[in-house]
């Protein structure tokens, strides 16, 4: 079913939720990999996102840059080359009041100076050019809206909901989650809200995250359609396990180890400022893994492995740790030969030291199971690596040999500690200027995000490669298929 680009560029389709968690990146991905199997050319675009979740892309003029993961993934879905255009605007939240602001993949510290309120004007020609290059060469833009359309105190200063709608003249749906109850109401007081203009833009409601018999809904579908004008036009099931992780954070509470008898338990530090907490999704694919969140020493009883991943405010959240008492259940843990993981933020709380003389993060000292020392830099680290795991030992000595591809995006630099390193303690360099362990063997640190990204570090340490995107993809895409009234989607990208 190929529609060819029309004179004014791609058909658009648009996900507006009626909250935050409403299932709107999921979907999105769904719909890009579904039209993609049409074989139309499909990009993803989300103007704005708010999160600590990143990937490493390339940039238009060539150079590497930022994107929120879930247009990384929609990306993947679409059979597209992930592209900073496709999520112009990312903020990073570092404290309640504050993010760093990263345009068109690149940190602006101008802008990140700025009131909220005066970014949109300085903000959105950027936004519009994106959304029109995308359009330009390709059949068909899948975007993603964020939080809610219907944020009246935020409607004036809106770059990121139905003004991109009106700019690309897209079909909107607007999709709720059913499982937190009141979805009728959502939908109906989030239609009312917006003005008449950007009614008409909404095509379908969509009832998301649902339990049940679909029959007992009647008859609310009937009656929001007479109320509104617009038909619910899916009912979509609760989907556990479906692959993909929680945009908004660490939501994702459904069982993990794949079924299996629990063989090892991963239990990773879900400190407030926690980043790239994506990577770890693959875990709960795993046969035998069960995957924790810790934010308690008692979370931690029993876990096999500690996993302190990145931060986006390392000395902070450093600081949380030992309020919380998980410094010391990190050190226990280590002194007893358990597997100890940190990744980027979290190998440099595991060093002694965190100096910052240019006051990006923070001075602090470290938890003291790694020589090492890590000096925060004004420039920042956004690269894609592909690298090897040299000797290995103890714990960790399965990745021994094992090519990895994955990313990093730092502030820092780390290295042995000098004065440690005179006195003979010296921590294992596994991979020049990426990793290290300890002289027992059971602490590493790492780095590389995406190591549980790469099928063949999982087959090394689980000896399962995990389950692919290209089997995530498909069977989402399989879902909204199924869900749908019929013809619903197809009819959103027909002129």
């Amino acid at each position: 079913m190929r529609t060819g680009k029309q004179a004014e560029g791609a058909r658009c389709v648009m996900v507006v939720g009626t909250s935050s968690g409403a299932g709107k990146s999921l979907l999105a991905t769904a719909l890009c990999r579904y039209y993609a199997r049409q074989g139309l050319k499909v990009a993803p675009f989300k103007a704005q996102n708010m999160s600590n979740n990143a990937r490493v892309v390339a940039t238009p003029d060539g150079r590497l840059g930022e994107i929120g993961s879930a247009q990384y993934f929609q990306a993947l879905a679409a059979g597209a080359e992930p592209d900073v255009r496709m999520n112009p605007l990312l903020l990073k939240p570092e404290a309640d009041t504050r993010s760093q602001v990263v345009l068109l993949g690149q940190v602006s510290h101008e802008l990140g100076a700025l009131p909220w309120h005066e970014r949109g004007g300085r903000v959105w020609p950027v936004v519009a050019q994106a959304l029109d290059e995308l359009r330009a060469s390709h059949d068909v833009v899948v975007i993603e809206g964020a939080g809610s359309p219907a944020e009246i105190n935020l409607q004036h200063s809106d770059i990121v909901n139905l003004r991109v709608a009106r700019h690309a003249g897209a079909r909107c749906l607007l999709v709720t989650d059913i499982d937190r109850g009141g979805a009728f109401a959502h939908l109906y007081g989030t239609w009312a809200l917006l003005p008449e203009a950007e009614r008409a833009l909404i095509r379908g409601f969509v009832l998301n995250k649902f339990r049940g018999d679909a029959a007992l809904l009647a008859p609310a579908p009937q009656m929001l359609a007479r109320l509104t004008g617009v038909p619910v036009v899916a009912t979509v099931p609760m989907v556990r396990g479906h692959g993909l992780p929680e945009e908004d954070g660490v939501f994702d509470a459904s069982p993990s180890g794949g079924g299996a008898a629990v063989r090892v338990t991963v239990a990773v530090i879900a400190y407030p400022r926690i980043s790239n907490l994506d990577e770890f999704q693959p875990l709960r694919q795993v046969p035998g893994v069960r995957l924790v969140w810790a934010r308690h020493p008692a979370d931690c009883a029993g876990a096999d492995w500690l996993v302190l991943p990145g931060s986006k405010a390392t000395a902070a959240d450093l600081a949380w740790l030992r309020a919380t008492g998980l410094d010391r259940t990190v050190a226990e843990h280590a002194a007893r030969g358990g597997r100890v993981l940190g990744v980027c933020g979290g190998l440099q709380m595991l060093g002694e030291a965190l100096v910052d003389p240019h006051g990006i993060d923070g001075n602090a000292p470290g938890l003291g199971l790694l020589p090492l020392v890590t000096v925060f830099a004004p420039d920042k680290t956004v690269r894609r690596t592909r690298t090897r795991f040299g000797a290995m030992q103890g714990a960790w000595q399965p990745l021994a040999g094992v090519e990895v591809d994955g990313y990093e995006i730092r502030h820092g630099q780390t290295a042995q500690h000098p004065a440690m390193a005179a006195k003979g303690d010296i921590a294992r360099e596994v991979i020049p200027g990426l990793a290290w362990q300890n002289p027992a063997g059971n602490v590493l640190g790492l780095y590389l995000h995406g190591l549980f990204e790469d099928a063949r570090a999982m087959q090394a340490l689980f000896g399962d490669g995990g389950r692919s995107l290209t089997s995530v993809f498909d069977a989402l895409a399989d879902l909204v298929g199924r869900h749908f009234d019929p013809g619903v989607l197809d009819a959103l990208v027909v002129p």
